[in-house]
């Protein structure tokens, strides 16, 4: 079993992530969750409105839904830092157990990328929305319980080390190693 990290191993981390790029990052990773606790990485993948990232178990119904039962779209895509990942998972063959589709090389603070932001990655842009996303009882089970107190943290929170979420504005193909240009919405 990995070695999970202490709080003050994860705060020395930190300053690595505050390095990352504001503008323009890459797309580090894909994975797909096609269905409970499974994961599958990518070198591409299609993005729409309506089947969110292909693949995934998000058009086939998710935690946050429309009063019709239809998946929420503001949820569609959840995307993770690649230095917070690598910080703390460790080994990349590691990080889709954090669950997120995308893990990009940007920098995904609340004073970067606030709700309305787009993003362009590939052929597809994204929208930043406003729901929060949280470190919980899987992730501390997979990361540790310091690790779970780092993402939730009021600077783990700002940053938004455990990642955000976004929405398909315009479908297309996006392929790990796209660079992801920034552009408010």
């Amino acid at each position: 079993m990995p070695k999970h990290l202490t709080m003050d191993q994860l705060n020395e981390g930190i300053p690595s992530i505050e390095a990352s790029p504001q503008n323009a990052g890459t797309l580090e990773a894909i994975v797909i969750r096609p269905a409970t606790d499974q994961r599958q990485s990518l070198a591409s993948c299609e993005l729409s409105p309506k089947g969110g990232v292909h693949g995934d178990n998000w058009a086939l119904g998710c935690w946050k839904s429309l009063p019709d039962g239809s998946p929420h779209p503001d949820v569609q895509v959840a995307m993770m830092n690649s230095r917070a990942i690598q910080l703390i998972a460790g080994e990349s063959d590691r990080w889709p157990l954090a669950g997120d589709n995308l893990f990009v090389d940007l920098d995904l603070s609340e004073s970067n990328l606030p709700p309305g932001t787009q993003l362009q990655i590939g052929e597809a842009t994204l929208e930043i929305t406003a729901i929060a996303h949280n470190g919980c009882k899987k992730f501390a089970e997979r990361f540790g319980t310091d690790a779970v107190k780092f993402v939730n943290s009021p600077a783990g929170k700002q940053m938004h080390l455990r990642g955000i979420y976004a929405k398909i504005v315009e479908p297309g193909t996006v392929n790990v190693g796209d660079v992801i240009t920034k552009r408010n919405g």
